[in-house]
């Protein structure tokens, strides 16, 4: 994960198992992104389904991560600007943080053992405007596609509900908003997409998968 790119990021429950099984799964989980993800990335938009989950995010630059990494690590010698892997590899381990964190409580809370996720998060670079576009869609319209609800303000745990408030958020929502133009024209964009097959018309990625619920 690169600094200054930005990723569609992605994972799945292993087998047939649920990521979350009550709202305080998801709240919980909500609470520990925010305390590993946003000290090395700006998260755009997300959605939390049962088995699996979707967030669209820019790492933060070079000279942020080091300096977040010098003060979180002041007594380890820190990477001089320009060693890029150093700084990649430690944006991989805050998110593989997050998930190991929340399994292991998930584990402790339902008395169960082993690996939760199917895997680390998986990760697409957005290659261009269209396919930013599409990805926030995309994912804000995941629990439709997935047939949970018909409409997207029906499901609580995506971000489509924060782009709309006006309530404080640590998503970058002004930034989403803009890049559709303003707040009504987000809400008329998402409301045509909505009805079309999952990147119709302009698939982002080759190969995507759809996750089966």
């Amino acid at each position: 994960m690169e600094p200054g790119k930005c990723y569609h990021l992605y994972t799945h429950a292993n087998g047939s198992e649920n990521l979350f099984r009550s709202d305080e799964n998801y709240r919980y989980f909500l609470e520990r992104y925010n305390h590993f993800a946003n000290p090395v990335c700006h998260t755009f938009v997300y959605c939390l389904m049962p088995n699996h989950i979707h967030f669209l995010v820019r790492v933060k630059t070079e000279p942020e991560l080091t300096e977040i990494r010098k003060c979180k690590y002041p007594d380890k010698e820190v990477s001089e600007p320009g060693n890029l892997q150093t700084l990649e590899l430690y944006v991989i381990q805050q998110f593989s943080h997050l998930l190991n964190g929340y399994t292991q409580a998930y584990n402790k809370m339902y008395n169960r053992r082993g690996g939760l996720f199917i895997h680390s998060f998986k990760r697409e670079e957005i290659t261009d405007d269209d396919y930013f576009t599409s990805v926030i869609v995309y994912i804000h319209s995941n629990p439709i596609h997935q047939g949970f609800v018909k409409n997207l303000s029906d499901w609580p745990w995506s971000s489509f509900h924060t782009m709309l408030s006006d309530a404080p958020t640590t998503l970058q929502r002004e930034e989403v908003l803009k890049w559709f133009g303003n707040k009504e024209e987000f809400i008329t964009f998402h409301q045509q997409r909505q009805k079309q097959k999952p990147f119709e018309g302009s698939e982002p990625s080759k190969g995507f998968p759809k996750e089966k619920t």
